[in-house]
C-alpha cells in the first residue's frame, strides 16, 4: 500500500464536478484526506477559472490501475473521452505522486514533472503534505511553496463541500 497524491481540477461546473469527485474517490478510498479548494486562471487558453485541490489516500491499487480508475471517476463525472489537454473540462485528475515511485507509468511520469511548477498543484500539496520530501529534489513541498513566486501566480480560496478535511 502507498499513499498516492492527486490532484483535481474543474473549470466546467467546478462545485458540482469536484464535490462529486471527492465523494466518489472518498467511497472507494477510505482515508481519503483533501487540501482547500482554489481558484486560478485558466493557463494555455482563455476561459472560466478552474478550481483545484489536491487530494491524498492509502491506495492497494499498482500505479497504471490507479490512473485507470482515475479516469472512470473523470468519466463519471462528465469528462470527454478525447477532450483537448488545453481547454474546459469537467474534470481533470492526475497521479502527482505514489510512494516513492520513480520513472514511467501507464504513459505518465511519476512524480509528475509539473508538480513543483504550478500554483494550483503546489500549494495544495504543500498545504497538505508541507513536511512531505520531492522523492527526487530532496526537498519539502512546504519549503518550495515558500520559495515559490506566489505573487505571480495567485491562488484564491474557493469554499467546496468535502475539501479540506
Amino acid at each position: 500500500m502507498a499513499d498516492a497524491y492527486v490532484a483535481a481540477g474543474s473549470n466546467v461546473r467546478p462545485r458540482t464536478s469536484l464535490t462529486r469527485a471527492l465523494e466518489i474517490l472518498a467511497h472507494g478510498f477510505p482515508g481519503l484526506r483533501a487540501s482547500r479548494a482554489y481558484a486560478n486562471a485558466a493557463m494555455g487558453f482563455t476561459g472560466d477559472d478552474f478550481v483545484n485541490l489536491v487530494v491524498v489516500f492509502p491506495a492497494e491499487l499498482q500505479p497504471a490501475e490507479l490512473i485507470e480508475r482515475l479516469k472512470a471517476v473523470e468519466r463519471e463525472c462528465g469528462r470527454e473521452p478525447g477532450a483537448p489537454k488545453w481547454g474546459p473540462r469537467t474534470l481533470d485528475l492526475d497521479l502527482l505522486l505514489y510512494g516513492d515511485h520513480l520513472g514511467r507509468v501507464a504513459g505518465r511520469t511519476l512524480p509528475h514533472p509539473d508538480l513543483v511548477t504550478r500554483a494550483w498543484v503546489l500549494g495544495p500539496l504543500a498545504e497538505l503534505a508541507p513536511g512531505l520530501v520531492h522523492p527526487v529534489l530532496g526537498e519539502s513541498f512546504g519549503a518550495m511553496w515558500r520559495r515559490f513566486d506566489q505573487r505571480a501566480h495567485p491562488l484564491t480560496a474557493f469554499p467546496l463541500e468535502g475539501a479540506g478535511r
